[in-house]
Parts: structure tokens; sequence; C-alpha cells
């Protein structure tokens, strides 16, 4: 079946569960972004054998599509820790972290360029349902500095490790400081815990969570580097503008 009959599939079965009729475009783009919407605010619940084996064909094409890029492509800027600007759902590494929020259920806002958003689309409606597994039998929203780890579906990474980084309104505090190094040793640890050889972190916190891009940054590499002293792992700081690339590339190395 080709993506766009795919994608026609996709949205039908979609406006099934909503029990909705919709006007589906043309454009195999205008398309996607209706299939987007619809998997951005469909609720954590399970889909039918036939729609995730649809899904899974479309979305490792469409990734396959994109470009990607393998750590073992890559070269280090220090001992086991690299610097990459790109998109993160299209690395092939064993673990990506996501920057999520409490709710840990990913971005509900459609078609949102958050790397939440960005990373639940692209692993599939699969990824919403697992998060909302733990959530549930956790009875409680993830509290800031903590993390949690998922398999990756459709995403070329193994595992997507969940963090909730702080929130900075106003001025910044140590407070803000100490959680978002939580956050990074969080998802360091679960890695370790589970042989995890590889981890590329995204810039917690410094999109609409407001923490400053160069403290952020010099949290993050000497975290990084203090857990490196100990352990075993390859580190891919994964950077997405061109303001982070010259922090990260004036702190490492």
């Amino acid at each position: 079946m080709d993506t766009n009959k795919q994608l026609l599939f996709l949205i039908r079965y979609l406006l099934s569960e909503r029990n909705e009729r919709a006007e589906i475009p043309e454009s195999e783009e205008k398309k996607f972004l209706l299939y987007r919407s619809f998997v951005n605010t469909r609720p954590a619940m399970k889909a039918s054998e036939e729609f995730l084996r649809a899904e899974d064909e479309f979305l490792t094409e469409y990734i396959k599509n994109k470009g990607m890029t393998d750590i073992a492509d890559l070269t280090p800027v220090e001992d086991k820790i690299y610097l990459w600007k790109g998109d993160i759902t299209t690395l092939k590494c064993e673990a990506i972290v996501n920057a999520a929020n409490s709710g840990m259920t990913g971005c509900w806002q459609p078609c949102h360029n958050c790397i939440d958003n960005c990373i639940h689309t692209f692993a599939g409606v699969r990824l919403r349902y697992k998060c909302n597994e733990i959530m549930q039998a956790q009875g409680h929203e993830e509290p800031t500095g903590t993390a949690k780890i998922t398999p990756a579906y459709n995403l070329p990474c193994e595992y997507v490790i969940h963090t909730v980084g702080p929130i900075v309104w106003g001025n910044l505090t140590e407070g803000h400081c100490n959680l978002l190094e939580s956050s990074y040793k969080s998802c360091l640890e679960i890695a370790a815990e589970n042989k995890i050889l590889s981890i590329a972190f995204c810039c917690i916190s410094t999109g609409v969570f407001g923490f400053p891009q160069e403290k952020a940054a010099e949290i993050a590499v000497q975290t990084v580097r203090n857990f490196l002293k100990n352990h075993d792992i390859e580190v891919i700081f994964n950077v997405f503008t061109e303001k982070d690339y010259e922090i990260y590339r004036r702190l490492l190395g």
C-alpha cells in the first residue's frame, strides 16, 4: 500500500473512533497534518491490530524518508560525548530523552512543534497508551526532576526516557538549577539500570519551560561529565537551533 493510501486508511480509522465525518484533503502533506492532529488529540486507548500494522509501516517509511542518523557515524567531541544538530526523531541510538510535561502522556495540542509532540507523533499511538499505563499505576503526576522509560515503538532508537524539567517563571533560582540537574541524573541512572549504552539528550526545559539556554547547557554538560567518570555510556547532546549548537560547542571539547 502506498503512503497516500496508508494515510487515507489511518485517517478514516481515526475518524470512525471519533464518530465524526471530515473532508479529507487531496495532498499527502495535508493528509499527514490531519492524521497528526487526530493522533495528538486521541485518548490513550488501544487501537486495532490492523491500524497498528498500517501505522507501523507508514511511520517507518516516513522516518526513513526524512533521513536517519546513526550514532556510529558521528564523531565524539570529547571522550564518550557527541554534539549533533538535527531532528531527534531520526536519530538511531539506544535511547533518546523526551522533555515531557507532568502528565507524561505527550503534547495534546494538534501539530505543536515541541519535542514531546514530535516524539509521540512519530513513535505512534502505542506510546501514549504505554505512558498512560505507567501514570495510572503511579496514581499521580510525575514530579519535576524524575524520569520514566518506555519502548520507542516506531522511532529508530530502542527506548524513550521521559523527564519533567523545571518551569522557570521569573528569575532563575538555585532550586530550578538543582531540578534540572536531577532531570539529567535521573535519565542517566535509568539508562545505566537498563544497560543502555548510548543516550541522546534534547535541551531539557529551554523551550516553553523558559530555562535560560546558556545555564541549562552548563548544567547538562557538567552533570554528564560527572556521571561518565564512573559509567561507560555514550552521550549525545542533541540541539535543534544554531544558538544551542554554538553554546554546546563552546562548552565541549
